[in-house]
């Protein structure tokens, strides 16, 4: 080992996911976020799983991490956990991402060594976690889960509606209360930030997402459809996005087609674009930046979810035009009619799509001035730098026992 390595300070960084491959939000944030910690940290990473990683995910992060721990949580166990959710007042999700062995893994960890902060991604996590006070710890809250799942209760099915009701009220109970056992907070917008129910809410940091160097590159642009949605296509915001695009946008555009690229695409979704010739779909893509230079325009008309859409970021810096809703536009900061269209109705969005289908000339402008905003204001260094220097700071607050 060397020198140098020897003098960085050891953090422990606990996920509810290993972090590759780069499908979903959490682990596009973990990934980038450790990548930066570990040239300040020397970091050992505690993550469960409920698949075996492969071979190259695990090669991909341990280049980041002096020490990884998977703790494998089989699906079986984890549907176990959340029938025993049903005797507790605990979140689903905090029960489904929970483990006492996991929780032994971890205090195991701790003791063999010498750990200057905790740093633990989403309240789903904390478990592991809260109860250790003699290290400072940070919880990244991401985003306000409670008010993601009271958002989605009215597009549910009777039947299940109550059980949504009532993991929301759980997580705002849980996320009010897990505030108490960490020194420093972090969630990934002001929006989000005013979400969550604690008296001290405003003590805690909105440190956004950032984009790679990669989406700033020039490639070069085929737009072979008119529109384009990037996502993981089994989350339901995403979902519920797609079914909106299908059902509200493309009759007025019947020439026009949508490309809809993203990992795990929901059944509905495939049953969908078999019967609409207008739609393609293509699951997983290697390099997403394809997708995003093959559509004209990005369509994130987004109704129900929290946090920061890192779609509407990369493709900004590709500069592809966007259009969206003040739902995820509000996270991220831009300018209407400057650097993105935002529209609230299906008559707002089509009428916003009509301007840069119409004039290259507005296109290119919305795409410029989208880029440059993106490249002066997120960055994986600038933000992480953020979260470093919090993670510094010494706790002027009691932790809860």
């Amino acid at each position: 080992m060397s020198s140098s390595k020897e003098n960085k300070p050891q953090i422990l960084v606990v996920l509810s996911r290993f972090p590759y491959p780069l499908e979903k939000g959490d682990k596009l944030r973990a990934y980038y976020q450790i990548k930066e910690l570990s040239k300040t940290y020397r970091v050992t990473l505690f993550t469960t799983s409920d698949k075996p990683a492969s071979n190259t995910d695990i090669e991909n992060v341990s280049k980041l991490c002096e020490d990884i721990l998977i703790h494998y949580l089989p699906r079986g166990k984890r549907m176990f956990s959340l029938l025993l959710g049903l005797l507790s007042d605990l979140p689903f999700q905090v029960h489904y991402f929970n483990s006492l062995s996991g929780k032994n893994r971890v205090k195991t960890a701790v003791l063999e060594n010498d750990f200057q902060h905790i740093y633990c991604q989403l309240i789903r996590s904390s478990e592991y976690v809260k109860d250790i006070h003699h290290i400072p710890k940070t919880i990244d809250y991401m985003d306000a889960f409670s008010a993601g799942i009271e958002r989605r209760i009215s597009k549910r099915p009777w039947y299940d509606r109550w059980l949504f009701k009532m993991e929301s009220k759980r997580l705002k109970k849980y996320e009010r209360k897990i505030f108490d056992f960490f020194e420093h907070h972090t969630i990934i917008s002001e929006q989000d930030r005013d979400l969550i129910s604690h008296p001290d809410k405003h003590k805690i940091v909105a440190i956004p997402n950032g984009i790679a160097p990669s989406f700033f590159e020039d490639l070069e642009r085929k737009e072979t459809h008119d529109f384009v949605f990037v996502g993981n296509m089994s989350y339901p915001p995403n979902i519920d996005a797609v079914n909106y695009i299908a059902d509200q946008i493309l009759p007025k555009f019947p020439e026009s087609t949508l490309l809809v690229s993203g990992a795990t695409p929901h059944a509905s979704l495939k049953k969908m674009v078999n019967g609409n010739p207008q739609i393609e779909m293509t699951g997983w893509v290697d390099d997403i930046r394809d997708s995003y230079l093959d559509g004209k325009i990005f369509l994130a008309p987004m109704t129900i979810g929290t946090g920061m859409q890192n779609k509407l970021l990369e493709a900004m810096a590709l500069k592809t035009p966007c259009v969206t809703t003040d739902l995820a536009n509000n996270a991220i900061g831009a300018s209407n009619n400057k650097h993105i269209l935002v529209g609230n109705s299906p008559e707002e969005i089509i009428s916003n799509i009509r301007i840069l289908l119409e004039s290259e000339e507005k296109r290119q402008e919305i795409a410029s001035a989208a880029q440059s905003f993106v490249q002066d204001k997120y960055s994986w260094e600038h933000t992480t730098d953020e979260l470093i220097k919090l993670m510094r700071q010494k706790a002027s607050e009691t932790i809860a026992n």
